[in-house]
Order: C-alpha cells, then sequence, then structure tokens
C-alpha cells in the first residue's frame, strides 16, 4: 500500500479548522443531494403530469448519472492538474444551484431530461474535490470518519430525510414546479460562504516528471482501487435504482399515501445520517474490510422487507433504517480505501476514478435497465435486482486489503 510517506505529507491544520471543513463540506454536500433527490421524491406529482413511464424515469436517473460521472472524472483530473479546488467547488456549487431552477420549468421528457443531464454535469466535480480537500487537511487517524460525515451526513440528513418530507409537503401545498425552485436556493447561498470561510488547501506535491504521474491504467493495477470500483458499480447502483423507483412503489403498488410514504422514504435519511458516524468511525476501529463485507448483505433486508413485509409502515421504517446502513460503506470504497492505497499526489485522480466509474457504470446502467425490467416483468422486479447487487457486493469485498491506520500499524 502507497502511503503519504511516498511523497511529501502535506501540514494539516488546526483541528478547530478541520472541524470548519469538513462540517461546511458536508453541508454543501447535503445541499447537492437535496437538489439530486428533489426529482426522486416528487416524481409521484411529475410523472403524471409529464406521462412518463418507467423505461423514461430510468433513463433520467441514468443520465443525471452519466454527465456526474464524466464531471467527476474530469474535473478531479483537473483540481489536481491545477491545484485551485476551492474556486472549482464553488463555481460547481452555483451551477447546480441553477439546473434546479431548470428542473423546475421543464414541460416535457426531453427537456427535463437536459436538466437533469446539466445538473449531473454541475455536481460531479463536488465530491472528489471535497475528499481530496478532507485527505489533505485532515488527520490519518480521523480520515474514515471525516470522510464519512463528509459524504454521508449532510447529503442524508438533507438530500434522503429532509427532501422527502419537505419538498413532498411543499409541493402539495404550491405545486411540485415550485419545490424544485426551493431546492435551488440553499445552494447559492453554501456557495458564498465556502468563499469566505475556506482556504484553499495546501497542494500536494505535483510529480517530478511523466513516470511519476498516474494514470487510469496505473491506478485500476491497484488491488483496492479495483475492487473498490466494483464495488461502487454495484452499490451505486443499488442506491440509484432504490430512490428512482421505491418512492413510486410504495404509493403505487404498496398504496401508502403521499406523507406516509415520504416518512418511509426519510428513514432511509437518519440511516444514512447515522451511518456516516458509525460505520465509518467503526471502520477506523476494526478495519475497513470486515465492515466493506458485512454491510451489503445487511442490505438486503430492505429489498426483501420492501416484497414481503406486511407489518405497519413504522416497522417497515424500521427494517428499511437497518437495510440502509450500507449507505455508511460508500465513503469508504469512494474515498477512503483509494486514498489510502495511493499516494497524497494521486488522491483527486483516484477519487474521480472511483466516484465516476460507480457512477458511469452503475448509476447509468442501472436505472434504464431496471425501468425496463419493471415495464416488462412488474413493478416489483427491481428489488430483486437489488438483492442481487447486494450479495455480489458482498462477496467482491473479501479480496479488500486492509488500509485502516490503526489496523496497519498494528500488523506492521
Amino acid at each position: 500500500m502507497a502511503s503519504e510517506a511516498a511523497g511529501v505529507a502535506p501540514a494539516r491544520r488546526s483541528s478547530g479548522y478541520q472541524i470548519v471543513l469538513v462540517s461546511l463540506l458536508s453541508l454543501n454536500f447535503g445541499i447537492v443531494f437535496f437538489d439530486r433527490q428533489a426529482l426522486n421524491v416528487l416524481m409521484p406529482f411529475v410523472q403524471p403530469e409529464l406521462s412518463l413511464t418507467n423505461t423514461q424515469i430510468g433513463i433520467i436517473a441514468g443520465g443525471l448519472s452519466f454527465t456526474w460521472a464524466l464531471a467527476a472524472f474530469g474535473i478531479g483530473k483537473l483540481s489536481d492538474t491545477l491545484g485551485n479546488r476551492k474556486l472549482l467547488l464553488v463555481l460547481a456549487t452555483l451551477a447546480f444551484s441553477l439546473c434546479s431552477f431548470l428542473t423546475g420549468i421543464a414541460s416535457s421528457f426531453a427537456l427535463l431530461l437536459g436538466a437533469r443531464l446539466l445538473m449531473g454535469a454541475a455536481e460531479g466535480g463536488v465530491m472528489p474535490i471535497s475528499h481530496a480537500m478532507i485527505a489533505t487537511e485532515v488527520s490519518p487517524e480521523r480520515r474514515g470518519m471525516a470522510m464519512g460525515i463528509g459524504q454521508n451526513l449532510g447529503s442524508n440528513l438533507l438530500g434522503s430525510f429532509l427532501a422527502p418530507v419537505v419538498l413532498i409537503a411543499f409541493a402539495e401545498a404550491f405545486g411540485w414546479r415550485s419545490a424544485f425552485f426551493l431546492a435551488g436556493v440553499p445552494g447559492i447561498i453554501s456557495a458564498f460562504v465556502i468563499w469566505f470561510m475556506l482556504d484553499e488547501p495546501a497542494a500536494p506535491p505535483k510529480p517530478a516528471d511523466d513516470a511519476d504521474r498516474m494514470s487510469i491504467l496505473d491506478a485500476l493495477k491497484v488491488r483496492n482501487i479495483w475492487i473498490c470500483v466494483a464495488m461502487g458499480v454495484l452499490l451505486v447502483a443499488f442506491f440509484v435504482i432504490t430512490w428512482a423507483f421505491l418512492p413510486l412503489y410504495l404509493a403505487q403498488t404498496r398504496g401508502f399515501d403521499e406523507t406516509t410514504m415520504s416518512w418511509i422514504i426519510g428513514t432511509l435519511g437518519i440511516s444514512a445520517t447515522i451511518g456516516s458516524f458509525a460505520i465509518s468511525g467503526i471502520s477506523d476501529k476494526i478495519g475497513r474490510k470486515p465492515v466493506m463485507i458485512a454491510m451489503p448483505f445487511i442490505a438486503v433486508l430492505l429489498p426483501l422487507a420492501a416484497l414481503f413485509f406486511n407489518g405497519s409502515a413504522l416497522a417497515l421504517a424500521a427494517i428499511f433504517f437497518v437495510g440502509w446502513g450500507v449507505v455508511g460503506i460508500f465513503p469508504l470504497y469512494m474515498a477512503t480505501i483509494p486514498s489510502e492505497s495511493v499516494d497524497a499526489r494521486h488522491h483527486a485522480t483516484v477519487l474521480g476514478l472511483a466516484m465516476g466509474s460507480c457512477e458511469i457504470l452503475g448509476g447509468v446502467l442501472g436505472p434504464p435497465i431496471a425501468g425496463s425490467l419493471n415495464d416488462a416483468f412488474g413493478m416489483d422486479t427491481f428489488l430483486w435486482v437489488m438483492i442481487g447487487l447486494a450479495v455480489v457486493a458482498g462477496l467482491i469485498a473479501t479480496g479488500l486489503k486492509e488500509t485502516a491506520p490503526a489496523k496497519v500499524r498494528k500488523r506492521t
């Protein structure tokens, strides 16, 4: 495993600044996900008005993932090259906020797809840059939890919990288009806060020559990188398929009213919010590998409950809470393990690879395939797809090499 010792470890700022950095980046990514999840949770309102099929819903979700992936590749690499991560982060935040307004004025499938493609392009670079900043500024022994908080806390508290509850209530009162206008405002505020409160992180040493640079192919030769990419493809497909179809399934197939459905879906946000501390923090203590193996198998509980559990909405939400804990490992395979497996000079490159591959293969292909299967075989087909994705991801995780600093020090 390559480590920061392979290059010159960048000087880190005070603990207080590290807390402010992680908090603001987590809040910003939460606003990103609030915008991204808005269409999923509002789809019961949007689908009838625009006459969308399940296949078209899947194409919209996959299209956003496609441009998100391209941006993750390109902007992650660009931030390594230019070394000006804060400016790129602020520009991306402003751009995705404007795309939320475009979604609100879409009047057809084509216009809605175009607005979401633009939003994906704007949002895709946010997380690679954020994780690269955390990797540079936060102490290694707290890196797992910091990355978990940066990626999961705000995104799930705002995007997965508050978005269903707030946006559905707002749409019922003022219409779904107004809800998208509401979703675009916080990002503009966040961009200005980041610009004035955060400093440009110290750039890691640049490669001395071409032989010292890391290409995408070089990164994929690292065992942990390609395993993280493979797991990411499967689990991002699991994630995006869930959000694309589960709200519709609960409302149309299971017969829950929109308000009850919004609270059941909101449970996913509470689960992932807690997981942002618990799962990543546990991996700092017991190691990344055991957590990465266990959580995908636990995730199978969610689609099984949606298929077969006929108890109360509260009990169903409790099972969803447990199953959705798998989101707690997303920062591990997207950021923590890749950044612990290569030199600090290549962090944004491998983070862009990990996140971009997950989105372009899992996020892009998963929803259209699941939507087509739903149209062909019934609305519950996507749940069986989710079960298969989770099981295979858990099996692949058994090939990981441990990278948690505490476990590596004990081993050596």
